[in-house]
């Protein structure tokens, strides 16, 4: 097999030279949206709650524009990210369109998981919620006090059902009820809290399968 990496030129990459990184639109009151790195277009289109495939980069430093669709004037996101080698990472538009901002998620290195549990982590991505504590519908805390945009650790569950709510922080007052979370074994996942609290587009869970072993 042939493990040679080529870069957008055509030249011979090392392994140590890539990396892998993936788009989400979770910014609630943002237009569809057309993602360039370095001038290139990367992503065509991206609606509020999509999230593209891993792309595997070269490694380095990139100017991140995020353009309305079919616009390539008055960018509404443009940023500076470092990609470091061997490591994956999800980018993510978040707040509102008045102060939308890139927000840059890694995704941990997990080379040998175990094929009979399950990974899962809660990100918050709602611009308007406080801190939120993730429960059991009994009560029992699995996450605790997760501001916006922060992200929690993984940990290792056993695959089943769960029903799940998420808290306002140090409350039993559940704001978002999630009766049925299927949690398959040898899946690594996160949680994305995205949309508004008591406001439109409705707050909601999306649970998104990670990359668990970066070549």
């Amino acid at each position: 097999m042939n493990n040679q990496f080529l870069g957008p030129n055509g030249n011979v990459l090392m392994p140590q030279e890539t990396a892998y990184i993936r788009l989400f639109h979770a910014s609630p009151d943002a237009p569809a949206v057309d993602v360039y790195a370095n001038g290139t277009l990367i992503a065509k289109g991206l609606l509020y709650k999509q999230i593209t495939q891993y792309l595997r980069v070269p490694t380095g430093n990139y100017t991140i524009q995020v353009f309305p669709v079919d616009q390539k004037m008055n960018p509404i996101i443009s940023a500076t990210l470092d990609i470091l080698p061997n490591t994956a990472q999800t980018i993510a538009a978040v707040g509102m369109l008045s102060e939308i901002m890139p927000h840059v998620i890694q995704e941990e290195f997990m080379p040998q998981i175990d094929p009979n549990k399950v990974y899962i982590r809660f990100v918050h991505l709602s611009p308007n919620t406080p801190a939120v504590d993730v429960t059991l519908r009994d009560g029992t805390k699995i996450f605790e006090n997760v501001e916006f945009t922060e992200s929690t650790d993984y940990i290792e569950v056993d695959p089943r059902t769960y029903a799940v709510q998420v808290r306002l922080a140090g409350t039993d007052l559940p704001i978002l009820s999630l009766p049925s979370v299927v949690l398959k074994s040898g899946i690594v996942n996160s949680v994305y809290t995205v949309g508004l609290l008591q406001s439109e587009p409705p707050l909601e869970a999306l649970l998104i399968t990670d990359s668990s072993y970066i070549p």
